[in-house]
């Protein structure tokens, strides 16, 4: 589980195909302290499993899964990546759940300065509005950001100066793709709603 808190901006070092999957090297320095093999490390918001480490760089094995689902396809060496690792239970919830399972790919609409913030409009698949609310939550290539209006196929997002500067987000533009991951808890309220275990729970109280 991760927080939507991005330690570090690190780049990717290799792409090695391995058919049916790639070996992805990646430098770091921050997110590799206290780092050990099996640990989660969140690339872009995909949660990625270390498995070697090598000075200042570690690789993780992506699978086709992965590759079709995010936009680590199309990745390339030298290409800049927003790094988390997982959260402990002593560290803020700086940010929101994140899971580091992305639900869709979306592209970068437009860029509207401002003197002070950017807000960014974020296309998206249809089926995810239904997740989205203003003032809510949304994971943006593994940022923790707010909804500020949310719409049937995109959303708008205000960055500012620091997440504009510290993540991959603050170069982002119309056309590039980023990974999405809608709020999990909003997922799991849908799934209980069309279960009717809210009504039944609803019932039971009023019986009480």
């Amino acid at each position: 589980m991760f927080t939507g808190i991005v330690e570090e901006l690190g780049s990717i070092a290799s792409i090695e195909e391995q058919g049916d999957a790639i070996r992805l090297t990646v430098r770091a320095s921050t997110v590799l302290a206290g780092t050990g093999l099996g640990d989660s490390i969140a690339v872009n918001g995909c949660c990625l499993t270390v498995v070697t480490i090598d000075g200042d760089s570690w690789t993780a094995d992506v699978m086709q899964e992965t590759l079709d689902k995010t936009s680590l396809h199309g990745a390339a060496p030298g290409d800049r990546v927003n790094l988390e690792r997982a959260v402990t239970v002593e560290k803020r919830l700086g940010g929101h759940i994140v899971q580091g399972h992305v639900d869709g790919v979306g592209e970068v609409v437009r860029r509207t300065p401002s003197e002070h913030w950017e807000v960014v409009e974020i296309s998206m698949p249809p089926e995810l509005g239904r997740y989205l609310v203003d003032k809510g939550s949304i994971t943006v290539d593994g940022v923790s950001l707010t909804v500020v209006e949310a719409k049937d196929t995109s959303f708008t997002v205000s960055l500012i100066p620091e997440t504009l500067a510290r993540t991959t987000l603050g170069s982002r533009q119309p056309g590039d793709r980023v990974n999405l991951e809608v709020d999990v808890i909003a997922k799991h309220v849908e799934k209980l709603l069309a279960a009717g275990y809210l009504d039944r729970l609803a019932i039971k109280g009023n019986d009480a």
